[in-house]
């Protein structure tokens, strides 16, 4: 039930971070919220391992974002848009 709420919850923080850096991904917006979906498993991970907060802190949100923006945006250094003929 925990994952299933993080999935949730990373969809969410995908869209937060596609707010915070906007412009067209490659993969569209299906992509971008499964990036998101990593991004927060990855930031909430790290963050309670590190033990910068404890399970329910509002900074599990904030890293979960910085998590996402991360995984966002390394996503578009590796696969930079196409350009349309």
């Amino acid at each position: 039930m925990d994952i299933l709420l993080w999935i949730v919850f990373g969809l969410v923080v995908g869209l937060v971070a596609k707010l915070i850096m906007p412009g067209t991904d490659p993969g569209g917006i299906i992509l971008t919220m499964v990036l998101g979906i990593v991004g927060a498993l990855l930031g909430g991970w790290l963050g309670r391992v590190f033990g910068l907060y404890r399970e329910g802190e509002a900074a599990g949100f904030i890293m979960a974002v910085v998590g996402a923006v991360i995984v966002l945006a390394l996503y578009r250094l590796v696969m930079p848009n196409r350009s349309r003929t």
